[in-house]
C-alpha cells in the first residue's frame, strides 16, 4: 500500500484536499440544489438547450401513487429515479413489457405492485441524501450507442468528466458488469476506463481498484476503445459550468444511439476513483487551471476544451 507522502508526490488528490481546497472553495452551497436534485438539473439543462433524457413524468405526493397505472400507460421502456438519490441507489430500469409484467435488463419480471412499492420507498426517502422525503422522476430509457455493445453488461455505460472552473480535466468511461448488476457504479463492481482528453481513447482500466485489460463478461479488450464524437462530449461537459456555476464538479454523460451525447446528471462531490482509472493524479491539472490567467477563464466552452487538450 502506498504511503500518503508517495501519493502526494504522484499528484494524487485525497479526500480531505478535495473537500477543503476544491469543493468548499469553488462550490457555493447555494448552488448545490441544482445538482443534488436531478429534476432541477434537468430543468436547468433544458433552459440552456442542453440535451438530457426526456422527462416523462414526476410523482411528488403519496396520493399520486394510486394513479401510477394511468401515468405509465403503455410505456414499454422507462427509468424510475429518486430526484435526490446518490450513488445510483433507487434507480429502476424497465427495458420491456410482457403482458402485465415489467421486465428488467436481467430478465426479472415485476408486477405493478412492485413498481408501486419501489415508488413508495423513494417517496419515503429510502434512497435520498440524508434520508429525507423525496420525489420520483420518470425518464425515457437511454439506448446506448452500439460502439459500447461489447464493453458493458446489461447496463448503460456513462462517461464521467471532472470539470474545474469550466475546463474538463479528467475523464473515464464506467461500464456495467455482471458483478455490478448492470449498474455503472465502480464501488459495486463496474469497470472504470481512463480516457485520453485529446483523443477519447482508453488509457487504463480498473475493477475493484485493480488493473484489468478486458471486460470480465464479454472478453472485449479495452485497448481498442475510442469514444466517438469526443470533442462534442467535452464541450457538453464544459458548458455545464455556465449552466450551474459550480467550480468543481463531475458531469455524467451517456451516448444515446438516437440523440447523441446527453447529460445524465451532475455531481458537486465527484469521487476520486477517476485517478485510478486514468493512472494519473488530478493535482497537476487542477493546479495548472488555478494558475491560468483571468482571460483564459472567459473563453467559451469550445475554446476551453481545445486549450485543455493541447495542454495535457
Amino acid at each position: 500500500m502506498a504511503l500518503p507522502t508517495q501519493l502526494l508526490r504522484c499528484g494524487v488528490l485525497g479526500m480531505n484536499s478535495r473537500n477543503i481546497n476544491y469543493i468548499a472553495r469553488y462550490n457555493q452551497r447555494a448552488l448545490y440544489p441544482l445538482v443534488d436534485d436531478k429534476l432541477q438539473t434537468k430543468l436547468a439543462a433544458q433552459k440552456q438547450n442542453i440535451s438530457v433524457p426526456e422527462l416523462l413524468g414526476v410523482i411528488e405526493r403519496q396520493w399520486q401513487v394510486k394513479n401510477i397505472e394511468s401515468l405509465i400507460g403503455e410505456w414499454s421502456k422507462f427509468v424510475i429515479k429518486p430526484t435526490r438519490g446518490s450513488g445510483g441507489k433507487g434507480i429502476l430500469v424497465i427495458t420491456g413489457r410482457d403482458f402485465e409484467y415489467f421486465l428488467k435488463s436481467n430478465g426479472q419480471k415485476l408486477e405493478l405492485k412492485d413498481i408501486r412499492r419501489h415508488i413508495n420507498n423513494i417517496l419515503s426517502g429510502l434512497y435520498s441524501l440524508g434520508g429525507k422525503p423525496d420525489s420520483v422522476m420518470f425518464e425515457s430509457l437511454i439506448e446506448y450507442d452500439q460502439v459500447f455493445t461489447d464493453y458493458t453488461y446489461e447496463g448503460v455505460p456513462d462517461i464521467r468528466i471532472v470539470v474545474f472552473k469550466g475546463f474538463p480535466v479528467m475523464a473515464m468511461l464506467r461500464c456495467a458488469t455482471h458483478a455490478s448488476d448492470g449498474r455503472a457504479n465502480l464501488h459495486q463492481g463496474a469497470i472504470g476506463i481512463g480516457l485520453d482528453l485529446s483523443t477519447g481513447k482508453s488509457l487504463n482500466a480498473v475493477q475493484y481498484n485493480r488493473p484489468v485489460s478486458e471486460h470480465p463478461d464479454t472478453g472485449k479488450s479495452f485497448s481498442e476503445l475510442e469514444i466517438p464524437g469526443w470533442d462534442e462530449i467535452l464541450v457538453l461537459a464544459a458548458g455545464c459550468f455556465e449552466m450551474v456555476g459550480l467550480g468543481y464538479m463531475g458531469c455524467d454523460i451517456v451516448l444515446d444511439r438516437h440523440a447523441g451525447p446527453v447529460i445524465l446528471e451532475l455531481n458537486a462531490r465527484p469521487g476520486l476513483a477517476i485517478q485510478l482509472a486514468s493512472g494519473e493524479g488530478l493535482m497537476k491539472r487542477l493546479k495548472a487551471v488555478e494558475a491560468f490567467e483571468p482571460e483564459l477563464l472567459e473563453l467559451p466552452p469550445e475554446q476551453r476544451v481545445r486549450f485543455m487538450q493541447e495542454m495535457v
